[in-house]
């Protein structure tokens, strides 16, 4: 029997899902479903593809409550930029959890990870960053540099940014764009030390294979959010780091201890507190999250399958109500 499925490109996509608490409040759902049982979420496929400087992750979950499932193709190319190509593109397809049919093909290009991305950074701030966080302090100048900054200004105070990077100028650009797009102060900083120390909240957004956060510069009250390393051998946050924090919490241990912060650590020796507790149970309160002000806490987000069929299913709901994209049969 013939059905619909629904294709929605980046253009449609772009009109009808933003970074907002809508989509910030699913992703948080996602999380929750994390912490019960039921859910399905195998461990990452990933290929590198070293002749082309390129690699291909594919993720996905199941998720109780959700009426589809989505699997997402995410390429990387990072030599594309010298042909005049985007480095990151991808799809997701989502299916219906209850006849595996497909329902929809969202050719993003990767737009919506990096909402859902910037949206699991918000869902880390809500319940792990002090309350009166004035001062965000980034780590890295790319699109999740900002949409991190985006992301925290949806859920707490935020009246300054510090931003850092490798290249000034991009710092200083990516500061620009901050204060323009978000009418805030935001400068860049020569100093990553300074930074953390000015800074009650630090976001780390950097494909960094050696530590760009280093654990002496850790201090009462700070939060980090390190969204950076999502493969093995990447390392944003120096594994000492991880030890003297009062919380570390992972989005999934699993991921965590193969493509995370957690990984180096462990690989450092420096890892003996056990299983750490992971964000879902945070957000459920089965496991206390920041309790105190002068507590330091650190989240390790790695990116999961849950976050990506949130953010499709969100994405074709909306895409239904608006009468958005185009429809075939097959």
């Amino acid at each position: 029997m013939p059905h619909d499925v629904t294709i929605l490109t980046e253009t449609d996509l772009r009109e009808i899902v933003a970074l907002d608490l809508e989509a910030v409040d699913v992703v948080e759902k996602a999380f929750a479903a994390l912490a019960g049982g039921g859910v399905v979420m195998p461990p990452i496929l990933s290929m590198a593809i070293p002749q082309a400087n390129g690699e291909v992750d594919v993720k996905t979950a199941y998720l109780p409550g959700f009426d589809g499932f989505a699997i997402k193709v995410s390429p990387g190319f990072f030599d594309n930029p010298t042909i005049g190509l985007a480095s990151l593109n991808g799809l997701m397809i989502l299916f219906s959890a209850r006849t595996g049919l497909v329902q929809a093909l969202l050719l993003d290009n990767g737009y919506l990870t990096d909402v859902r991305t910037a949206a699991a950074g918000a869902v880390a701030a809500r319940h792990l960053a002090p309350a009166g966080t004035h001062t965000i302090g980034v780590l890295g100048t790319g699109v999740q540099a900002r949409l991190q900054v985006a992301a925290a200004l949806l859920v707490r105070p935020v009246r300054r940014v510090l931003v850092w990077g490798r290249d000034a100028d991009k710092a200083a650009a990516c500061a620009r764009d901050i204060a323009v797009r978000h009418g805030i102060e935001a400068a860049p900083a020569s100093d990553p030390a300074r930074l953390v120390a000015q800074s009650q909240f630090v976001i780390t957004t950097t494909p960094a294979e050696e530590p760009v956060l280093k654990a002496g510069w850790l201090h009462p009250g700070l939060h980090v959010t390190a969204m950076g390393s999502d493969q093995a051998g990447k390392n944003e946050i120096e594994p000492a780091a991880l030890a003297a924090a009062d919380l570390y919490v992972c989005d999934r241990v699993s991921q965590c201890e193969a493509l995370g912060e957690l990984r180096s650590a462990i690989a450092a020796g420096l890892w003996h507190k056990g299983t750490p507790p992971e964000l879902g149970a945070i957000i459920t309160g089965a496991v206390p999250g920041r309790t105190r002000d002068d507590q330091i806490t650190i989240c390790d987000l790695t990116g999961t399958g849950a976050q990506d069929t949130a953010i499709a299913s969100f994405a074709a709901q909306r895409a239904r109500a608006a009468g958005a994209g185009s429809v075939i049969s097959t």
